[in-house]
């Protein structure tokens, strides 16, 4: 008699709350774990790159909410990593915080001009960097500092855990709720279900990219009722945005 294996899913729990995302790019073991202790301590989720192509790859692979990125890397220097990611209709408008030894004036100059948006020389104080990264987070990325999203005619609450639609109340349970933040924290943008799971639910959580779906449709069903536009778009073969533009 043949067997037919199954693969186990792991219990769609316990999924973490929704956090900024780093991606740090520095070379030195020990500055990297200072950087990491800090920010995660300071609620935020962290990815590290060691050199310059590892930097690229890794943006190509999922864009983080902001860039820690040294000056001097091995293979590709952070100010030709800065330049390209620029260039790069995805990463266009990603915030980028250079880190270096150099800090004479024309150095800085050269940073900002290449697309940084703020320059911070070596040494630096931990807490001080943290205060600059939410600060360019306020400027740039608001939805990532603020207490409250919109989009349309949808409001959330993150600190009442409410939301709206048309100023009447939706009810949703907390896989959804998440699933909707983290689109509204990126409005327009399509993610892949494996995209979604890995923000969502998290990269180590074993989650049948299939359940995706099913959240996506309870969420449809929350936000729609039985008189509103649909938002949540279905892009084929790619995954779903947040869209309300008709059509």
């Amino acid at each position: 008699m043949s067997m037919t294996a199954v693969t186990p899913a792991r219990r769609d729990t316990q999924a973490p709350t929704l956090k900024p995302r780093v991606l740090i790019v520095e070379d030195e073991t020990a500055l990297v774990e200072l950087l990491r202790y800090n920010l995660e301590q300071s609620g935020f989720k962290v990815d590290v790159a060691y050199d310059g192509e590892e930097a690229l790859r890794a943006v190509q692979e999922d864009v983080p909410d902001l860039i820690l990125l040294d000056w001097m890397l091995p293979l590709m220097s952070g100010i030709e990593v800065c330049r390209q990611l620029r260039r790069q209709t995805a990463t266009a408008n990603v915030p980028i915080i250079m880190l270096t030894a150099r800090g004479e004036e024309g150095d800085r100059v050269r940073g900002l001009d290449a697309g940084a948006d703020d320059y911070v020389p070596k040494p630096f104080s931990p807490t001080e960097l943290v205060a600059r990264i939410r600060a360019v987070l306020r400027r740039i990325r608001p939805a990532l500092a603020d207490e409250a999203l919109s989009y349309a005619d949808i409001v959330m609450d993150l600190v009442a855990h409410r939301v709206t639609r048309g100023g009447k109340p939706i009810h949703l349970g907390p896989t959804e709720f998440r699933l909707l933040r983290h689109f509204m924290e990126h409005p327009g943008r399509v993610f892949s279900r494996e995209q979604l799971l890995d923000a969502v639910w998290g990269k180590d959580v074993y989650v049948e990219a299939r359940t995706v779906d099913v959240h996506i449709r309870r969420l449809r069903i929350a936000l729609n009722g039985e008189s509103h536009a649909d938002v949540i778009r279905t892009v084929r073969a790619a995954g779903y945005a947040l869209d309300a533009t008709p059509g």
